[in-house]
């Protein structure tokens, strides 16, 4: 790598950590739920009637009851895992046909 290529990479790494853990230090008594309960809630607050999703999780309707909390992470992380494959199947792919290309490729 390029003197210039490893200086973008590491302030790129140091601006991600800081969006990752700078907001809970300044923003200590916040609350960092999900929002999955959190728009039917200000939406029956607004009108003032009880909101009514319009349809159900798929997931819950087949197994006709609430998935528990650690299934729903579970679930998540395997999501992550999912995306964080299909991530770096593209950088080998492009990784290889960069040089297959002979040399590095432009943008």
């Amino acid at each position: 790598m390029k003197k210039k290529s490893i200086i973008i990479v590491a302030v790129l790494i140091i601006l991600a950590a800081a969006i990752y853990f700078l907001p809970p230090l300044f923003l200590p008594d916040a609350q960092w739920d999900g929002s999955d309960d959190a728009g039917s809630e200000m939406v029956s607050e607004i009108l003032g009637v009880e909101y009514d999703p319009w349809f159900e999780p798929v997931i819950e309707s087949i197994i006709g009851d609430e998935l528990s909390e650690g299934m729903e992470t579970l679930l998540f992380v395997f999501q992550a895992a999912i995306g964080a494959v299909v991530l770096i199947i593209c950088f080998v792919y492009l990784g290889k046909k960069r040089k297959t290309a002979g040399g590095e490729a432009t943008v």
